[in-house]
């Protein structure tokens, strides 16, 4: 996988190359500077437009921070079930924190064959967001029979904050709304959302379907996921199909939700995609979903259209309008995640 190009700043969409596609890799230690955060921005506005996909390398996150948390998760994971079972998410309430076992989140209304355990921004008792019983809002559950994973996670969690700003920075400046757009408006006080996934060894002979998770979108802004070098991500691409996006060692794999889709009125794609586990082995995912807060208020960017008309442009794969974009951040999560876990859902959320 080589570096995206240098390129000057663009508003439009660029053309396919004769090459094949694939998910460009940008160089964040390039942006430094006036011209290379250009440079930068241009990329991510390019690749945000055809792909929705795109790594970044040069981050300034401790390789060793993720090589530590790859470690305890597995760990975590190859405790007993009833072990595991002790941080259910039935035990996380309102704050929608905790284990799941295989077959307990649902995509597209069908099981995962996944596990995996979701965390979120640690939150005092007394933090006002709590005391108002805000929905996704709490304290973590954490095994006690592995030590340091509390740290692991929050020091994880911090790090990837500071390089999503980072990112949301680059966004507006490519979008050419300045930097600081998302922050004022969006991201000062963001939700925080962070799962680690454990996909289970699959016979070869398993149906595709029965690999990994099936074909969806993220909810949000941006998704910034570490995976294993076991492999097995798919994005969607308009214009070839299914293309995979393999493991590049020490990058992060960025990918653009549901939410940046609608604000930037389709300019920027929210990318259909799938994991698929073909490597006869487990996979440990580490996606960490970066979005507005809670009480953020959706407006459409003034004066950003889209990039290039292309099919499902104003209604998707799924339906969904993008000209509708309206009310709080909150509301629409609420509904998204209620549909993944519907009996949590019914027993704690509004």
């Amino acid at each position: 996988m080589r570096p995206g190009r240098v390129r000057p700043r663009i508003m439009g969409r660029m053309p396919l190359s004769a090459r094949p596609a694939e998910v460009p890799l940008i160089d964040l230690s390039a942006a430094q500077g006036e011209t290379g955060r250009d440079r930068v921005a241009a990329e991510i506005d390019r690749a945000a437009s055809e792909f929705g996909f795109f790594y970044v390398a040069g981050h300034a996150v401790d390789l060793r921070s993720i090589d530590r948390l790859l470690r305890l998760s597995r760990a975590f994971f190859a405790l007993p079930e009833e072990t595991k079972q002790r941080i259910h998410m039935r035990h996380g309430g309102r704050a929608w924190r905790g284990f799941f076992p295989v077959g307990g989140e649902l995509t597209s209304g069908r099981p995962d064959l996944k596990e995996g355990v979701y965390f979120g921004e640690e939150l005092r008792d007394d933090d006002p967001r709590v005391v108002a019983r805000l929905p996704l809002h709490g304290r973590n559950l954490f095994p006690a029979e592995v030590p340091g994973f509390r740290e692991a996670v929050l020091d994880y969690m911090r790090a990837l904050t500071a390089l999503s700003h980072e990112l949301m920075a680059l966004v507006g400046r490519g979008l050419g709304v300045g930097e600081s757009y998302f922050l004022d408006r969006y991201t000062r006080h963001p939700t925080l959302l962070f799962r680690v996934f454990n996909y289970p060894a699959s016979p070869p002979e398993a149906a595709a379907d029965l690999r990994g998770v099936g074909e969806h979108t993220d909810y949000g802004l941006l998704t910034l996921l570490y995976q294993d070098d076991a492999g097995g991500l798919q994005v969607k691409h308009d214009e070839t199909g299914w293309i995979n996006v393999p493991p590049v060692p020490g990058s992060f794999v960025i990918n653009l939700g549901d939410m940046l889709e609608r604000l930037t009125a389709g300019r920027y794609t929210s990318a259909l995609h799938r994991v698929i586990n073909t490597s006869g082995r487990s996979r440990i995912s580490m996606p960490f979903f970066f979005d507005p807060a809670f009480d953020a208020v959706l407006e459409p960017i003034a004066g950003v259209a889209p990039a290039k008309a292309r099919p499902g442009l104003i209604e998707r794969w799924d339906g969904l309008d993008l000209r509708n974009v309206r009310g709080t951040y909150g509301d629409y999560l609420i509904g998204k995640v209620s549909r993944v876990f519907p009996e949590l859902g019914r027993d704690h959320l509004p």
